[in-house]
């Protein structure tokens, strides 16, 4: 009875820490929100959107990721 607790309370943990997730999606979809608009006004300026695109995509994608390697430690590590 006192394992099964246990094991509850990783798993609810790590969904806790997977709550993490809305986060970044909802910065991503501005990035790109963003970006899009911009790209719309001033067509020229492509290439250095693109790059300041996908650089703020990869930075708000690591908060993504460190809250999976979070959920996996509560998993498999506790």
């Amino acid at each position: 009875m006192n394992g099964d607790i246990v094991v509850a309370m990783k798993l609810l943990g790590a969904g806790l820490a997977m709550a993490g997730m809305i986060g970044p999606g909802i910065g991503i979809g501005l990035v790109v929100n963003g970006a899009l608009q911009a790209l719309g006004r001033n067509p020229e300026a492509g290439g250095e959107l693109r790059t300041n695109m996908i650089l703020g995509i990869v930075f708000a994608e690591s908060v993504a990721i460190y809250a999976l390697v979070v959920a996996l430690i509560l998993i498999f590590a506790v």
